[in-house]
């Protein structure tokens, strides 16, 4: 019976290690230096020159553009000045802003000279600190006035907030570690007092007014890179605009303090039913006292609109932008010939409504004009005069190409068209762009498949789902052209169609689209990916609709682990890494956004442990133990649950990790098997060993 059973396992098939080394030929480390006159990125200068560095045939080149002159030349940029770590420089580069023992200070730059600015702050009760939650950055969070006279920023209240801990894995006594993280539902969730400082005096003036709540608005939702969002000072350096919003999100007031006195004039204010969207990750109102002005940004025709307010009265005056589609950045205001100019999306008819465009209109609103034609996203910068902009536009399938247009979109020269030619000679080929319907039957979704290199239509593939769920960002990311993303085009060399998918629920479409699940985060845009994943099954008969599988990192954890339990006969493989699975046990501003202040039972439908009994796949769960982002207790939840429900499922909790380990090669290496193994039904090889 044993040589049977030997015999049996001898002739299933396996993947060998150059089965995975062909994979890996296409993962980023192997692929992105492929890919030449791509990656510009503009340095302007104060003239309106700027310089940019890229990679030729030659090697690397530093290209100097003077677009008044038309000169394009080589050369060796200085090393402009650096701050010191975890500190913000002054708008004239003199001065650096940095914490010590909880207060602010500043240094010289030429001197060295250090200055305290603040005295009071202490520990829970710290100047310009954003050293709590999930961010836990040591950069001051502060905002110079223009001429660096003044700095705006606050004193973030963190006393009596309950904390989050863990322990890092050593031989002999583990270290704990423990810091300030407020959960749903709290009491006592973080406040910042907003304080206005006097540099050359050390003068700290706090805003009259009661305490906000510390918000996401504070910094940018994906990190936080000492930016004070939401926060605007008036030329002059006399006047600071800002927001404040109310903890469940659906109250933004805008106000106007007064510099030197702190007093604090009430504008206006929007209260929606779901929540309030500044912008889709830098706020897209302005400031504008010189014309007594103010641009407000609302999501209330159900699409991203600017509109023109009175800073006196605080009454509408007009709305700028009108028609579908989405002011997805506001890049700058020309407040002498009274334009704005903005990134749009979903505007042009026909074309994916991810692509971004610049657009400029009149403040009255009349006069929208593309000024980015082609069919593709566009990437700007635009020079410090406004004269000038860079443009870099591509695809996903279509390599960039860099130009240089005048304010009113002219074509002035060409800088750069990417080569692929020694990506392609590899075999590469780019992801095929997509579209389905949505659970409703009529919504168009869009997403990216990867298919292998040997595809073969007379052959069944397995299909692996790469989820990224809403609210915030989506599965595919950004639309512009990229030589990897991620391990997608590997993985699916191993034998898999793999498909990332924008389901309902993800932002940059319409506010109902964005609200589809509002109060409802257990829907992870699932029935939109079992939609779709039918629908290309029926398009395409390779596609094998009895073996999908499923992974995702973060919030994409989340969704792959809801996927395996609420889907269960759907889905047969899945892979949840870091996992959010019970966002009561996640910092308190993500959640209450979307899914509402804490009541009774109105968490439940979000909680991945109460439906994990239904599991009947093969499911490997992993996170890491130190992980400050989402802390292993939200794994550990539905671990438990698993093992009260009697359910077989894999494990991997890795030592002293933090929250992105999901480009590990160890990582990797084990995803990979995990689909060969239980999704294909091949035996990988032994340890593979992935460069990095």
């Amino acid at each position: 019976m044993l040589l049977f059973v030997l015999a049996l396992l001898a002739q299933l098939p396996a993947q060998t290690s150059a089965d995975y080394a062909r994979a890996e030929k296409f993962m980023g480390y192997n692929t992105n230096a492929l890919v030449l006159h791509s990656g510009v990125r503009p340095t302007w200068l104060p003239d309106d020159r700027f310089w940019y560095r890229t990679t030729t045939e030659n090697g690397p080149q530093v290209v100097l553009i003077d677009p008044v002159r038309g000169t394009r030349t080589t050369f060796n940029p200085p090393s402009p000045p650096a701050a010191p770590r975890n500190s913000v420089l002054s708008p004239d580069g003199k001065l650096a802003a940095f914490i010590r023992d909880y207060n602010l200070w500043v240094r010289d730059m030429s001197s060295g000279k250090e200055t305290q600015l603040t005295r009071d702050g202490v520990k829970d009760f710290g100047y310009a600190t954003d050293n709590a939650g999930w961010i836990r950055s040591d950069s001051p969070v502060v905002l110079w006035s223009p001429d660096s006279k003044r700095i705006a920023t606050f004193q973030q209240d963190e006393r009596g907030v309950g904390e989050m801990y863990l322990a890092d894995t050593r031989v002999g006594h583990p270290q704990l570690e423990a810091w300030k993280y407020p959960l749903v539902g709290d009491e006592k969730i973080f406040q910042i007092e907003r304080v206005i400082i006097d540099v050359e005096a050390a003068r700290v003036t706090r805003l009259q007014m009661p305490a906000d709540p510390h918000r996401s608005s504070l910094c940018d939702h994906v990190k936080c890179d000492s930016s004070f969002a939401d926060v605007e000072w008036s030329a002059d350096g006399k006047q600071l605009a800002f927001i404040s919003s109310s903890r469940d999100h659906k109250r933004a007031q805008f106000r106007v303090a007064d510099a030197a006195t702190g007093k604090v004039r009430d504008v206006l204010e929007e209260t929606v039913a779901t929540y309030f969207e500044g912008g889709d990750d830098r706020p897209n109102w302005r400031f504008l006292p010189a014309s007594n002005e103010v641009i407000w940004f609302s999501e209330r025709d159900n699409w991203g609109q600017l509109y023109l307010y009175d800073l006196t009265t605080g009454k509408l005056k007009n709305q700028i932008t009108t028609g579908e589609g989405n002011v997805v950045e506001t890049l700058r205001v020309d407040e002498k010939n009274r334009m704005v100019y903005f990134i749009g999306d979903g505007k042009e008819k026909g074309r994916d409504p991810y692509f971004l465009h610049l657009y400029r209109v009149g403040l009255d609103g009349k006069g929208q004009t593309l000024l980015t034609p082609e069919d593709a996203t566009h990437d700007i910068s635009i020079s410090p005069s406004g004269r000038f902009f860079v443009d870099s536009y591509s695809k996903p399938d279509v390599p960039p190409v860099t130009v240089l247009r005048d304010s009113a979109g002219t074509l002035i020269q060409t800088l750069e068209k990417a080569d692929i030619s020694r990506l392609t000679a590899t075999g590469w080929k780019p992801a095929t762009p997509f579209s389905v319907k949505a659970r409703d039957g009529m919504t168009d979704l869009y997403g990216l498949m990867y298919k292998p290199t040997t595809f073969d239509p007379a052959k069944k593939y397995p299909i692996i789902d790469h989820i990224y769920p809403g609210p915030t960002p989506g599965s595919v990311g950004t639309r512009r052209f990229l030589a990897a993303r991620g391990d997608s085009q590997a993985l699916a060399e191993l034998g898999f169609i793999v498909i990332e998918l924008d389901g309902m629920g993800t932002p940059l479409r319409s506010k109902k689209f964005h609200d589809a699940y509002y109060g409802n985060m257990g829907d992870n845009t699932l029935p939109d990916q079992v939609a779709g994943i039918r629908e290309l099954a029926r398009r395409y008969s390779w596609i094998d609709i009895d073996r999908v599988g499923i992974w995702g990192h973060s919030g994409g954890g989340y969704a792959a682990a809801d996927a395996m339990f609420r889907y269960a006969d759907f889905f047969k493989v899945g892979i949840s890494e870091a996992g959010n699975h019970d966002n009561r046990d996640y910092e308190d501003d993500w959640a209450e956004k979307w899914q509402g202040l804490l009541k009774v039972n109105n968490y439940d439908n979000q909680a991945n442990e109460l439906v994990a009994k239904n599991l009947k796949g093969k499911l490997l769960l992993i996170h890491g133990t130190t992980d400050t982002n989402v802390p292993p207790y939200n794994t550990l939840l539905v671990v438990d649950a698993l093992i009260n429900a009697n359910k077989d499922f894999d494990l991997l909790m890795l030592p002293n990790r933090n929250h992105g380990f999901g480009n590990e090669s160890y990582v990797v290496r084990r995803r990979w098997d995990y689909f060969v193994r239980n999704l294909l039904g091949q035996e990988p090889p032994k340890e593979y060993q992935l460069r990095k």
